[in-house]
């Protein structure tokens, strides 16, 4: 073989186990960490190791073609196939998730009376739901984390029930019952929340003019980015929120060499993120906040501080209309449970004051 042939062959052999080996990555531990052993983790798997044995090649044929100093180049070569290995393998599990199985506990479990219910989005995906009914004339959205279920939001249901909020417990597209492809970043978020809010506007009782959205992780990023599409969400509570862009995170990322390399994977995961998705890449969680006139309440764990850092961030975007509240020794989305009172009095007062029927 001549050095040109072996030249072209190592660098598709270094091309192509980038990409098989992240993407192997990305399915085969994803899947498994979810479903165990089944056709699409194997299936991960297998490609791993074939991208491995790319790989492997490709750096056997590198080191004897090159001469003793210039093999030196193969350090930085491997720091370049490990960053962008992780951003495929990142990319691919956002955009080719596993669909998390509902679980077997319902309202009536917690006290709760309910409905099974379902509503479509206006492209197509048919979205299964609890619905509660309420008292108040009020009416919430409630949106759970990625690789979770509406069961999630259980706990914080029962809270709000009891201030007679009606509650849509709604499984995201790809979760639970609800059809269509998921995606943990929640790009649908925008279509899949103005589906459930269409849905609890024509519920008897409900007043169009108090509607609010809660989520948890990608929930609450969804319901912020939401909020600016949809001007019938009149106030929304996000807990766990850090990031649905790469632009989300530059903006509070640290400015040393580690937050440089950060925004850099970041730029190429999402860029990929968005190939392989047909969701499409919202606005910014900053852009949304600032192009709402509604308020926020924005939870924070105590144990994480990039979930204060994005908060702080969201702040800045409409200081009158944002408000924190960090929870000290909370895990992430779980201030309810280490503050039970503070939480019913921080979310439900917050929505109390922000769906006030007299304005």
């Amino acid at each position: 073989m001549s050095r040109k042939t072996s030249g072209a062959a190592t660098l598709a052999a270094t091309v192509a186990g980038t990409a098989v080996t992240g993407a192997g990555v990305g399915v085969g531990v994803r899947y498994a960490q979810k479903t165990g052993l089944g056709l699409e983790s194997v299936a991960g798997f297998v490609a791993l190791a074939v991208g491995l044995a790319l790989l492997g090649y490709a750096a056997t044929t590198a080191w004897r073609a090159l001469g003793r100093w210039r093999r030196l180049w193969l350090v930085p070569a491997s720091l370049a196939v490990l960053v962008i290995g992780l951003s495929v393998a990142e990319a691919v599990m956002f955009s080719v998730v596993p669909s998390p199985a509902l679980g077997a506990a319902t309202p009536s479990d917690y006290g709760l009376r309910y409905l099974d219910v379902s509503t479509s989005t206006d492209d197509g995906a048919r979205l299964s739901a609890w619905y509660v009914p309420g008292s108040n004339g009020a009416a919430l959205v409630l949106r759970h984390g990625a690789g979770t279920t509406r069961t999630s939001l259980l706990p914080q249901a029962v809270v709000l029930a009891r201030h007679g909020y009606a509650l849509l417990l709604v499984d995201a597209r790809g979760h639970g019952r609800s059809g269509g492809r998921g995606m943990d970043l929640g790009w649908y978020g925008d279509r899949d929340i103005t589906a459930a809010v269409s849905f609890v506007t024509g519920q008897y009782g409900v007043d169009a003019r108090r509607i609010g959205v809660l989520g948890l992780s990608m929930g609450g990023e969804e319901a912020v980015g939401a909020a600016a599409a949809d001007t019938r969400i009149r106030a929304v509570v996000a807990e766990g929120a850090t990031a649905r862009t790469a632009a989300d995170k530059s903006r509070w990322l640290p400015h040393g060499p580690d937050g440089v390399l950060q925004r850099g994977m970041d730029q190429l995961t999402y860029a990929l993120t968005d190939l392989l998705s047909q969701a499409g890449r919202p606005r910014s969680l900053h852009d949304a906040v600032a192009g709402t006139r509604i308020p926020f309440l924005l939870i924070t764990a105590g144990t994480r501080p990039d979930e204060a850092a994005a908060a702080t961030d969201l702040h800045a975007a409409a200081p009158d209309r944002v408000r924190t509240w960090n929870v000290p020794g909370a895990g992430h989305t779980r201030a309810l449970a280490a503050d039970p009172a503070g939480w019913e009095a921080q979310v439900a007062g917050f929505f109390d004051d922000a769906l006030d029927p007299r304005g």
